[in-house]
């Protein structure tokens, strides 16, 4: 089995990564991270290249994670929450997923055959308002043929109390290890 994690946060051991590291402690198989703000992804040009090929024309470390949404059983996006939505950087590498909408209403292809499973992590100390950011990840996760969406996990008080010290956020990542390893 294999997960690709999409981890939205700036900080290095922060909020989100507690939650994520929780889930890669346990998850079955491999996983891969991308970490938004430290890889070498840029954000779609609108060059339009995906209208008429396959693929993306911007050639970088997204090219790997291409092959890797191909084979991935499920995909996990965490971030925190700026503003309501997901971070800047994740909309960054979330806009290369262009190619596939493209492939669907533009080329009339399938361009992922497996189906995912999905789920979304969100942290934050704002004004506790979710729905707009999930919406996005269930937006991206869509594009990677991901449709079994698990519910969100959110720790809205991180100004507060850490999201790890979050007992529901637990119980919720405990829950999306439980999803993911299920098979029916």
């Amino acid at each position: 089995m294999k997960t690709l994690i999409l981890n939205g946060s700036p900080r290095i051991n922060g909020d989100t990564d507690s939650l994520m590291n929780k889930i890669t402690e346990k998850i079955v198989g491999e996983y891969r991270i991308v970490y938004a703000y430290r890889c070498n992804i840029s954000p779609c040009l609108d060059c339009r290249y995906c209208w008429g090929n396959n693929g993306c024309a911007i050639n970088d470390e997204m090219q790997e994670i291409y092959k890797y949404i191909q084979d991935c059983d499920n995909i996990l996006i965490a971030s925190p929450i700026y503003f309501s939505e997901l971070t800047g950087r994740l909309l960054d590498v979330g806009s290369r997923l262009q190619t596939y909408f493209c492939a669907r209403f533009f080329r009339k292809e399938e361009p992922i055959t497996k189906s995912k499973k999905g789920a979304v992590i969100l942290v934050g100390g704002g004004d506790g308002h979710m729905d707009k950011a999930y919406s996005t990840a269930c937006t991206l996760l869509h594009h990677m043929n991901s449709y079994n969406i698990h519910e969100a996990v959110y720790s809205h008080n991180t100004n507060e109390r850490p999201a790890i010290d979050d007992k529901n956020a637990l119980l919720g990542v405990n829950s999306i290890i439980d999803f993911f390893a299920n098979t029916e």
